[in-house]
């Protein structure tokens, strides 16, 4: 059977899913959510997202996910690669982590009944698990994997800057004060307690759940959100006849906007001319920093890093880059507090 199309554009909202291989846990302890986290906040640093709610569980996790830009698809391979393999190298472990394609529902942003009602469905996930018991005086803010505990219930001080929880308030028409917030944790655990375990924070389809529906269905929204997807649906379908639909270094306009602008300003604090690059081996610690950058900031291909830089090759890249951060050597002045500027050290 093919595979559904993802459909991309600027500013999409997702209920995105993914679930270990053969249902076997993705976390196999706290280290390895905090591993997620951090993972899933480069992943937003490279692609530009913006995450309107979370929660890990133990096989599986859920995203409330804004893409500013149509990148889904790269940053989610990004996310999935790059968490697999620091988890196989935290466990000694090898193969994948993940099971069958992540899922990725479409949903309609704007309305505060769609938009809500994902939000609760993702936040009230661990008591349909049991894993908060409402009903013997636990709340949803006890369970800190979640982007209540570590974001809606607290301060927008003290929030990672890609959890767009004050977003997520405003449309529960909670502000974002202490009092507001108590509001928030309230909402989702009175409806915790009238709908109880199974059914928390769960919609029934009103029609085919292959459709609209917050788990099963392609997309959560109205009929006439769907004809605009559908419509949108039909550009990658044409786009991939184009031989050179996958094989562009760059093809996200996020992923090119953001590593042409850093590569441009880190040529300059660097006082290096691109036509210089060619007479620099790939080793010049000037260029590995800047490929460490754009590695670090981007989703741009080790392909095109290699080119821009003139360092041979994909595999000259990821090999002098490896070295770059276990030894950290000493780069211009100039050059670092650029780095530290953008909060590369």
């Amino acid at each position: 059977m093919a595979r559904a199309v993802r459909v991309e554009y600027a500013g999409a909202l997702y209920h995105v899913m993914a679930r270990g291989n053969r249902r076997e846990a993705i976390f196999r302890d706290d280290a390895d959510r905090r591993f997620f986290g951090a993972t899933l906040g480069e992943a937003c640093g490279r692609t530009g997202w913006r995450v309107h709610a979370w929660v890990l569980m133990s096989n599986h996790y859920h995203l409330m996910l804004e893409t500013p830009e149509p990148n889904l698809v790269e940053g989610m391979k990004w996310l999935q690669n790059t968490y697999t393999r620091r988890f196989n190298t935290r466990h000694q472990l090898w193969g994948r982590l993940f099971g069958d394609r992540y899922k990725a529902v479409l949903s309609e942003g704007k309305s505060d009944y769609y938009y809500c009602s994902l939000m609760d469905y993702i936040h009230l996930n661990p008591v349909r698990a049991g894993l908060v018991r409402v009903a013997e005086g636990e709340s949803v803010r006890d369970y800190p994997w979640s982007s209540v505990a570590a974001g809606y219930a607290i301060p927008a001080a003290k929030r990672v800057p890609w959890l767009a929880a004050g977003e997520g308030l405003a449309m529960a028409q909670c502000s974002d004060t202490a009092a507001g917030r108590r509001r928030f944790v309230k909402h989702l655990d009175q409806r915790a307690h009238e709908e109880g375990v199974q059914s928390a924070g769960v919609i029934a389809p009103e029609q085919d759940c292959r459709r609209s529906h917050l788990r099963h269905g392609w997309y959560w929204g109205t009929q006439a959100f769907a004809e605009r997807m559908l419509k949108m649906a039909r550009q990658p379908l044409a786009a991939r006849k184009n031989r050179t639909y996958r094989s562009a270094p760059l093809t996200r306009a996020h992923d090119q906007i953001e590593a042409e602008r850093l590569l441009r300003e880190g040529l300059a604090a660097a006082e290096l001319e691109a036509a210089a690059l060619v007479d620099l081996p790939g080793s010049d610690v000037r260029k590995t920093a800047l490929a460490s950058l754009l590695l670090e900031r981007t989703v741009a291909r080790q392909t095109w890093i290699a080119e821009r830089l003139v360092m041979r090759s994909a595999a000259n890249v990821s090999q002098q880059v490896r070295r770059y951060r276990a030894a950290r050597p000493e780069v211009p002045a100039q050059l670092r507090a650029y780095l530290e500027s953008v909060k590369i050290c």
